[in-house]
């Protein structure tokens, strides 16, 4: 004897004044750089939010290219190479440029792939990508005014720890809500790459 046909799954009740009908998820918001960019400094973690899983690399390659830029055209070498020779300057420029996107990338990866270790479970693109924005976003006012100023000058150091630190808490939210990690292990997954910039980068020499 042939088993009875399976029931259809049941349906849901018609919408009514008091239950209506279920409502689709509204699709997410495309998230352009610049808010990207500014939201960091004043809305940080609804950012993360909305830039969860996502990859950010044109923010990324931006910032890194107006840093590196602005690095390389602070040094004294560069000025002086270009009162010589201006192909040369340039030669140089896009030398710094390229070791800037090479370096930035790097910090990213190494921050996924010590999270990954820890146990995270973010994906790549999203938490490379999105490390090098806010490393940049978080660098850039003390770039700008390490330009102008000495390094060693008070306001300068200021402007590095005040910069560095918020680029370090930033970071840590970063790879939390990436990689669903606790605060003690986000925090170990940035450390190492936060302080070789804080020594090699911010703390160097700018002139």
């Amino acid at each position: 004897m042939s088993a009875p046909p399976p029931s259809p799954p049941p349906q849901p009740p018609p919408p009514t004044l008091v239950q209506p009908a279920p409502r689709k998820p509204a699709p997410r918001r495309r998230l352009w750089w610049h808010q990207l960019i500014f939201g960091l400094w004043y809305r940080p973690v609804e950012v993360f939010d909305e830039a969860r899983d996502r990859s950010t690399w044109s923010a990324a390659v931006l910032l890194s290219l107006i840093s590196g830029g602005i690095g390389v055209l602070s040094v004294d070498a560069f000025h002086t190479q270009w009162a010589v020779d201006h192909a040369a300057a340039l030669k140089l420029l896009g030398l710094g440029e390229a070791g800037v996107l090479a370096a930035s990338l790097a910090l990213g990866s190494v921050a996924h792939a010590i999270a990954r270790t820890l146990g995270g479970i973010g994906r790549f693109a999203p938490t490379a990508s999105l490390f090098i924005v806010l490393f940049w976003v978080t660098d850039l006012p003390r770039m700008a005014i390490a330009a102008w100023l000495p390094t060693d000058a008070t306001f300068v150091q200021a402007a590095t720890w005040t910069t560095w630190g918020f680029g370090y808490v930033l970071a840590v939210l970063l790879i939390r809500g990436q990689h669903h990690l606790s605060t003690g292990k986000s925090a170990a997954a940035v450390s190492v790459q936060m302080l070789a910039a804080l020594a090699l980068l911010r703390l160097g020499p700018v002139h």
